[in-house]
């Protein structure tokens, strides 16, 4: 496929929709702020026109809704002219989240294959723990994560392990439910060919469960990554963090600074994107290296 021909059928598509969504924000933006522009601004000032109008309320320092350009400046004011170890630097708090984030991905892989080994290899284990990881999601992450706060808490246990933990709550679920319906995927043919080699479980596992489970676990972890990105984010809120983007929400809201909130929502949006595509990049190359073996 022509690079010209990638370029109309994803490049020109994204990029219609991006230009859509971009005007109706203007357009929202103008809407949600004219009336308070016309009050604190313009009236005090006299005479106005309709542009006057327009630009001031797309540049409105306390606006109900900021412009994307107002977003952008504050992001790029927030990164060039604070240094990274500065709470005013958006990175710094990008990291402090992504960190917690990963932590508490990792640890929830590991827990969900663990259990996913643990329920398919035991028809006990299968009936005893399967209800109880279902019924571990219905209890809101909103919840949950104060409590999981004040427990670790108590006995001594903070900075970024008590995040990590809400995150790993929400990673293991997704993670546990594709690992077992990915080795449980082997035909009966693959697994009676095995057996005829008197191939122990562990063999198994690895020749055959393991290989055949990885379409399956890869879009697991992209969910899981997502969701552990929102939790930390949650569970920045009720611990007063110094840094986060959980915790710069709560300051600009605090503040009234709806600007500042914004710039932290578009952050960690684009921090879930480059988390989300890490783990597509590494599913392509572990998936070539399979078909390369």
């Amino acid at each position: 496929m022509t690079i010209n021909r990638r370029l109309h059928l994803y490049a020109l598509p994204v990029g219609t929709v991006l230009l859509a969504a971009l005007i109706l924000w203007y357009l929202l933006a103008f809407a949600l702020n004219a009336s308070g522009v016309i009050d604190r601004v313009l009236t005090p000032r006299g005479p106005w026109t309709s542009s006057d109008l327009v630009y001031a309320s797309l540049n409105a320092s306390r606006p109900l809704l900021p412009a994307p350009h107002q977003i952008l400046i504050d992001i790029w004011n927030s990164i060039s002219q604070w240094p990274l170890t500065s709470p005013r630097n958006l990175l710094l708090h990008t990291w402090v989240t992504a960190s917690a984030a990963l932590t508490g991905f990792a640890m929830g892989v590991v827990l969900g294959v663990l259990l996913a080994v643990c329920i398919v290899h035991s028809r006990t284990l299968d009936k005893a723990l399967m209800p109880w990881i279902v019924a571990s999601q219905t209890i809101p992450v909103l919840a949950i994560a104060p409590i999981v706060l004040i427990i670790l808490g108590s006995v001594g246990i903070t900075g970024m392990l008590p995040k990590a933990t809400i995150a790993m709550y929400l990673c293991f679920f997704p993670v546990t439910i594709a690992t077992v319906q990915g080795l449980r995927s082997p035909q009966k043919m693959e697994m009676e060919l095995v057996h005829t080699y008197a191939a122990r479980r562990v063999d198994i596992f690895w020749m055959v469960r393991l290989p055949s489970s990885l379409p399956y676990l890869f879009p697991a972890f992209r969910v899981a990554i997502a969701s552990g990105l929102v939790g930390t984010m949650v569970a920045e809120l009720p611990t007063g963090a110094q840094a986060g983007l959980g915790a710069r929400l709560l300051t600009g809201s605090y503040y009234g600074n709806t600007i500042q909130i914004w710039s932290a929502l578009v952050m960690a949006s684009l921090l879930g994107l480059a988390l989300t595509a890490l783990v597509t990049l590494t599913e392509r190359l572990v998936l070539r290296q399979r078909k390369g073996v």
